[in-house]
């Protein structure tokens, strides 16, 4: 698929019913990022009463030197800083950038590896859901946010990619690493054969890094308009509901300066049928970024970029729910010419 626009991405979603790494790098151990602010001065204001302020002077022919503003803007630093404010979160499972306004995550990134993936020490038995303590109280998803509303939970790091020990499974329940999903028929079908499709990377690819997050895309109304449209749930309303979910994966080949294989997807929160070809939601890295405001590989040179599709048979196997609630992940396949990998390298 070539040149996308967001109009083009969520056109490409209503077919399945609905309408539709660089940032990773360099992130440290901090909570939030605090941007400096710039000295303050204090400016002179008018009275009701008094003589009135001398108009400011035009630099011309006739007034030389530059002009001294009669303002200061950046004053209102004094009361605090509006923001926006990232609360970038670092966990041994995952790192994460906030939505305070949203109360979603922006982002989401995960590392796994063919040894992660082989340790079974956690069991999501002992974890729960919680609230996160670290995010301000005001602009925090609750869990009364999520009761009765309709929605699942939806894991933006999965559980199953955490089990290597039982802090990093728990640091996946946070609600900082949720948003609100459809649940059966995306949640429990469709996204959780997804989310196996990209452990199973793992079998060819010794270092898989994924990057996951929310989208809010235009649909086209009846007076041929596009707008954003999204419900909110939660009492008052507090956390959005995506209209998409996207998911940037970066495929290493271990060696240092290597290539990476490049793969990004675009899912409609709705009901997908478990014949959908996962090759129908891919896009460019572009529209992702495009749509989400952020950027991915703008460190990545050209030349150690491969597009994924085009290394591995891009497609997902479906696994009923009940099963995959018996077994929650297959151990990772073995490599292409052996039998039930699901993957294929071209």
């Amino acid at each position: 698929m070539s040149k996308f626009t967001l109009a083009v991405v969520a056109g490409a979603s209503a077919a399945v019913g609905a309408a539709t790494t660089a940032a990773i790098y360099g992130l440290g151990g901090s909570r939030r990022q605090t941007p400096e602010t710039q000295s303050v001065t204090t400016t002179t204001t008018a009275t009701r009463t008094g003589s009135p302020l001398p108009a400011p002077q035009r630099d011309g022919p006739h007034t030389p030197g530059p002009i001294v503003p009669p303002v200061d803007p950046s004053g209102v630093f004094q009361y605090g800083f509006p923001g926006p404010v990232n609360d970038l979160h670092s966990a041994v499972s995952l790192t994460s950038a906030f939505d305070r306004a949203k109360r979603n995550p922006h982002w989401v990134a995960e590392h796994i590896t063919p040894a992660s993936l082989l340790l079974r020490n956690g069991d999501r038995r002992h974890s729960y859901f919680a609230e996160d303590q670290a995010i301000p109280e005001k602009f925090r998803a609750k869990l009364t946010d999520y009761a009765r509303s309709g929605y699942d939970r939806g894991h933006q790091v999965p559980a199953a990619d955490a089990k290597w020990s039982q802090e990093a499974m728990d640091s996946t329940f946070w609600l900082s690493n949720m948003c609100p999903q459809v649940g059966e028929g995306f949640n429990r079908d469709y996204w959780a054969h997804f989310e196996d499709f990209c452990r199973r990377l793992t079998s060819f690819y010794p270092s898989v890094r994924i990057v996951t997050g929310p989208l809010y895309l235009p649909k086209r109304e009846a007076d041929g308009k596009w707008r954003v449209s999204y419900e909110v749930i939660g009492h008052p309303p507090n956390v959005a509901v995506p209209t998409h979910f996207y998911k940037i994966i970066f495929a290493e080949d271990g060696k240092t300066g290597g290539n990476v294989s490049l793969g990004a997807f675009v899912l409609p929160n709705a009901v997908i049928h478990n014949d959908k070809p996962l090759k129908d939601f891919e896009v460019p890295v572009e529209a992702v970024e495009r749509a989400s405001g952020l950027e991915f590989a703008g460190l990545l040179p050209p030349a150690r970029r491969r597009r994924l599709c085009d290394e591995i048979n891009c497609s997902v196997i479906v696994k009923e729910y009940a099963e995959r609630q018996r077994t929650m992940m297959t151990p990772p396949p073995a490599k292409s010419g052996q039998a039930g990998t699901g993957l294929a390298q071209r």
